[in-house]
This record gives structure tokens, C-alpha cells and sequence, in this order.
């Protein structure tokens, strides 16, 4: 079949607390066989919080792979089984310590389709309300209002670099001009 790949042979070559890795061996539309090594992940979601003066609650991290500090929207991984419209709720209130009075789902985008199995799935959480956050034990973060249009110009100007965090943005703002053009 075209554009297709049949699964001969898969392994799991490592399998940790976040994902999996798994080495399988394919079978090509051409019956040539090829190796397939990619990352099975449960999946993620991200939120874009917007107060009701049009600013981006976001956060700031480290992220250990890329040694450095980044500003994204909430986020965080869905456990297994796990509901993702309930994930982004929780990692909401858990990173910022908001709760949403709306929860509009956006979608889901493939962050890196080439070796990984995950699915982000993105809201858009608006009508805040305030409680404390309750991080990870693992977890360190700061918490940072920033103007809808200064998050857009960050984007554009490749300050802000989190792919979930800029097609998020990117998308809500979409969104917002074309509700505001009708």
C-alpha cells in the first residue's frame, strides 16, 4: 500500500518513568525492510491561559536537555489512561494555580512525528480564577503575565522558542482576530 509501513519485528530497547524507546523493523511499500527507532510517549497537553486583560499567564523553566530556561504555557504529560481535557485542568492549576471558568480545546498537534508518538492536545482556558499552585516535588518553575501582543512579537522574533508554546499563541490569536473581524 503507498505511503505505508507494516511492522515485521519490534523491540523495546529502553523503557523509562516518561517513555519508552522502541526499535522495530518495518516492511516498505517497495517490500524492502528498514529499521524504525522511535519514542513512545502517552501524550501531553498545554494550555494557554488568558486573563481578562488579554495577558498570557506563562512559565518559565529549566529544561535540562537544552540547558537553559524557557517561557511556555502550562503543559505537562497526560499519566496513562488519563483524560486530556482533565490533564490540562490540573497541570493548569498545579503550574499557575488558575482555574479556568471556560476550557475551549484547540486541537492536537504532533510536535516531532519523525520518532515520537506524541500527541499534545492545546486549550485555550479564559474567565481565571485564583487558588494556590500545587508544583511537582520535581518541579520549579516562575509564573509570568505577558501582554497577548508582546507574547505574539516574542514568537516572532524567536525569543520564544517551545514549539507547543508558539503554535498555541499562533493559533489562539488566529483565532481571536477572526472572531473580532465578524
Amino acid at each position: 500500500m503507498h505511503l505505508n509501513e507494516e511492522t515485521k519485528n519490534s523491540t523495546t530497547v529502553y523503557d523509562g518513568k516518561i517513555f519508552r524507546i522502541n526499535k522495530d523493523i518495518v516492511t516498505l511499500e517497495d517490500n524492502s525492510e528498514a529499521v524504525r527507532e522511535y519514542v513512545v510517549h502517552h501524550g501531553g497537553v498545554c494550555v494557554l491561559p488568558l486573563t481578562e486583560k488579554n495577558e498570557i499567564i506563562m512559565v518559565r523553566q529549566y529544561r535540562y536537555p537544552l540547558g537553559t530556561a524557557t517561557l511556555e504555557v502550562p503543559a505537562g504529560k497526560l499519566c496513562k489512561g488519563e483524560e486530556h481535557c482533565e490533564a490540562g485542568k490540573r497541570e493548569l492549576l498545579e503550574e499557575t494555580g488558575a482555574v479556568a471558568g471556560e476550557f475551549e480545546y484547540l486541537g492536537e498537534i504532533y510536535p516531532i512525528p519523525a520518532y515520537t508518538t506524541e500527541v499534545i492536545h492545546m486549550y485555550l482556558a479564559k474567565s481565571l480564577s485564583f487558588q494556590s499552585q500545587n508544583l511537582d516535588s520535581d518541579e520549579f518553575l516562575d509564573v509570568v503575565r505577558v501582554p497577548f501582543e508582546e507574547a505574539l512579537r516574542m514568537v516572532l522574533d524567536g525569543e520564544i522558542k517551545d514549539s507547543k508554546t508558539m503554535i498555541t499563541i499562533m493559533k489562539v490569536w488566529l483565532m481571536l482576530s477572526s472572531s473580532e473581524n465578524n
